[in-house]
This record gives structure tokens, sequence and C-alpha cells, in this order.
């Protein structure tokens, strides 16, 4: 079942379960809880399976944009994802995502200048070739085929690996990895499940995830080669620029920030792609508006990313006693921002279940919003959306499914893992 533009059957408040991932392989399910929660209980107490444990799912878009602005009180330094993670285990598997103030300004300027507008703006006649060689290779294979495995999974990987400097043939490790450590909870991907009792002898692993392993392994025999070089990919500035606030990149810093870029860097651009093309076969009224009108991709593509909302959610932890939409949240206890349920913020977005390629204006939170986190790939996940389209769309005089879309069983990604389609070139 695909999301559609009209709003989905109201779903009872008790039937709301944001922990279960199975209610998220279902294409309506998840939308419809964030609809009854904005409607009902927009700061709601979720429980967890965990005797005692829970978190506030903030689910307006006003709410998540204060906590989100708001560090201070509401923390990325207690981890970013539902999972408890002890006070040594947060600092094993500490990120960029999981660090606040000064530090996380050091570590975010280290790779900010290659995410400029300006910066990535010079890949696009990169990107315009390997667009180019992507479509040819997976059109060449006959008129129905897998989008996400043949286009959406090998696009952004191969841009990240111009980024990285990393071999093209060792472009499908990055993909498989990606997909073993962000699908942690699907069966179909995840090495160790999280939750398992198996997954405890990985809890110093970022996502539990064995994966992990492969990816510091591979990312220090790239530094060894890289350091003192004076190379301008990512690897080698990571490992010959010192941080500006003086402080090194510790082994393990360097693992996770590698392994960050890997992860983040692909998967989520692939997904909203994959989401983007499905919303294009389900309006084909909006596809055959940008086949006539190229002018409009720029704006499309924020529609793109409002309607694929490729995060579902990131955490925070309040540091104080503190309000937030009317509820009072406790020092210590988790606030959960749903990036996707305000995208649909009815009061923000006017008939978000309308898909739009020309709405304005639209402020959605796929990047996030207002606060020191704001995705550093934004310009270049823009890009890479933008170019994809530009150059997909004349080729299809037209697209449609040949099975119902699978999706990765998470509440963490909002990712399809299959999109059976079938094509009729131009």
């Amino acid at each position: 079942m695909t999301v559609t533009s009209t709003a989905p059957e109201p779903l009872p408040l008790d039937a709301v379960d944001l922990t279960d991932h199975d209610n998220f392989t279902d294409g309506e399910l998840p939308w419809r809880m964030y609809d009854t929660l904005r409607r009902e209980d927009p700061v709601h107490w979720q429980s967890e399976p965990a005797p005692g444990s829970g978190f506030w799912a903030v689910t307006r878009h006003a709410d998540i944009v204060r906590a989100g602005s708001d560090p201070e009180t509401f923390t990325s330094t207690a981890f970013t994802n539902l999972e408890e993670v002890d006070e040594e285990h947060r600092e094993m598997r500490r990120s960029l995502l999981e660090t606040d103030g000064p530090r996380h300004r050091a570590m975010r300027r280290l790779l900010q200048r290659q995410f400029t507008p300006r910066a990535v703006a010079a890949y696009e006649v990169f990107l315009r070739g390997l667009t180019a060689r992507t479509l040819d290779t997976a059109l060449a294979k006959g008129s129905r085929f897998d989008f996400v495995r043949e286009i959406a999974a090998d696009f952004p990987i191969n841009v990240l690996a111009r980024m990285l400097g990393v071999p093209e043939h060792d472009t499908p490790r990055l993909i498989d990895w990606g997909n073993r450590i962000i699908g942690n909870t699907d069966p179909d991907y995840a090495d160790v499940l999280l939750g398992t009792e198996e997954s405890e002898r990985y809890r110093d692993l970022p996502f539990r995830s064995p994966a992990a392993l492969e990816v510091f392994a591979y990312g220090r025999e790239l530094a060894a080669r890289r350091a003192g070089g004076g190379g301008e990919d990512l690897v080698s500035r990571l490992v010959d620029q010192p941080p500006s606030d003086g402080v090194a990149l510790s082994e393990r810093d360097f693992d996770n920030y590698f392994l960050l870029l890997v992860v983040a860097g692909n998967e989520t651009t692939r997904h909203a792609i994959s989401h983007a093309m499905l919303a294009l076969i389900d309006h084909p009224e909006q596809r055959e508006r940008l086949r006539r009108d190229p002018s409009l991709m720029p704006g499309a593509v924020e529609e793109f990313l409002r309607w694929a909302s490729p995060v579902h959610h990131f955490r925070r932890t309040a540091t104080r006693d503190t309000e937030l939409g009317g509820r009072r949240v406790a020092e210590g206890e988790k606030v959960v921002l749903w990036f996707a349920s305000g995208n649909r913020d009815e009061t923000v977005f006017e008939e978000p279940y309308r898909f739009d390629v020309t709405r304005s204006p639209n402020d959605h939170l796929t990047f996030g919003k207002g606060g020191p986190h704001f995705c550093l790939g934004a310009s270049l996940a823009r890009l890479e959306l933008r170019v994809m389209f530009e150059e997909l769309l004349p080729r299809l005089a037209d697209i449609r499914l040949t099975a119902a879309p699978r999706r990765v069983r998470s509440n963490f990604v909002n990712g399809l893992k299959e999109l059976p389609v079938e094509v009729t070139l131009v």
C-alpha cells in the first residue's frame, strides 16, 4: 500500500505503538499513528518493552523545531537513537551526532567546507556523467527491474566513494555495510537483530552491528595510506587536519566519523530517491508536469524530501526539568523528535497528503531545522536528487509498479528495500 494524496484513516490513540518495528513495514500505518498523535497527544509518553523505560514522542512541527534548536535543554550527548546506552558505551560509540557544544562545532568544521553549496556544485558534471552511466546500465537490463537495487542504491554511494577517495570496485561493500548497519532491526539485512540476546555481545559498536568492525578496519586502512599525503578527499582531511578546538581525533573518533560518512552519506539519499520515484509513479500528473517544465525541479526536490522523510526520528535527552508542548518533561527522560510526522503537520503544510512538485513554501524538517545538527550533507543530497530526476524523467515514457514495494523494518530509517518497476522508454 502506498501513501495517497488523502489523509489516512484515523487510528485510535491506544493503538499507537512507535516501538513496534513491524508497524513501519506498512506504507500507511506510520502516518496514521503520527496523525493521531499530532491531533490528540502531540507530546506523547510512549512506553517501551523494557520495564520502566519509555520516551516522549514529539510529533508537531513547532515542538520539533523548538527542541531541536535548544541543545542545552535537549542534548544529543546522551545518544540519538532509542537504544539505551550506558555512559561507558556512549563514549565508545560517540560520533558527530552524539556531540554538542564546542566539540561538535570543531568536529563539524573538519568537513564543513566540503559540503557547502558552492563546494558540492563542483560535482555536478561528475554527477551527470555518473547518472547517465547508472541509467544506461539499469535500463539496458530490460524493461523490468528493481529500482532500488539498480538505480537508487548505486548512485549516491558512487558520489560518496569519490569524496572519500574509495576505489569504485569497493562500492558494493559500502552498500552492504550500510544495509547491515542501518537495517539492524530487519532480518533481511541484520547480522544480529537489535534487542536479541546475541546483540549484547556488540553493544560497544554503532547500532550493535558486527558490520561496524569491517567498516572500521577498512577506514583505518585508508587512513594509514592517506596520512601526511596532503590529499583533499574526506579521509585525508580527517587524518591530516586537526580540529579547531585543538583536541586531535582519537582512533575511535576517526572510526565513528568514517562510519557515519559511509552510512549517513548513502542511506538517506538512496531512500529519498526511491521514495521520490514511488511518489512520481503514484502521481503521474506530477511526473508529467516535471517532464514538461524542468525549471520546476529545484522546488520539486524540496517536495521529494518532505514526502520521503528518509529518517523517521532522532532522539534527544532532557538535561533538566522542562516543559514541551504542554507536558512536563523530567531531567534524564528521552525526547524523540519524529521529523516524518512534522513533515505532515497540517498546521504548516496545506493538504499535507497532497504530493505537489510546485508546493511553496515548503518548510520541511528532513534535514533538521534551526539547530546545530542540521544535516551536513543537505546541499549534496539536493544536488543528487535534482540531477537524478533531471536525467531520468526525459528518458521515461512511462513507469509503473509490477509488485508492491517492500519497506525496511525500522522505526528509524524510512526506507524502501525493493521497488519493482516496469518502464517504457521514450
